[in-house]
């Protein structure tokens, strides 16, 4: 089998943020999106570690699309609440 043959997501770096759009196992017409990073891949399909630190397995024939994604944007700073005192600078 050469590179072209093979699904793009087989292509994919282990250390990749992506999404994956795969069929629910019970209904072929129904699908829910994976987000994480790529943890493995391999002929069997991916294994992605979410945000939370769990890790999901999404075997190859239930890959519907896929692609790389840009890093989540930073975390913002929490906002304080109108009671609060604003920061002293030092």
């Amino acid at each position: 089998m050469t590179s072209a043959d093979l699904p793009p997501w087989r292509e994919w770096a282990v250390g990749t943020r992506v999404m994956v759009r795969r069929t629910l196992a019970d209904d072929a017409h129904r699908y829910t999106d994976v987000l994480g990073e790529i943890v493995r891949t391999d002929a069997s399909g991916l294994v992605l570690r979410t945000r939370t630190g769990d890790e999901v397995e999404v075997p190859g024939d239930e890959i519907a699309i896929g692609k790389p994604v840009p890093p989540p944007p930073a975390r913002r700073r929490p906002r304080r609440s109108p009671d609060e005192p604003a920061p002293t600078d030092p």
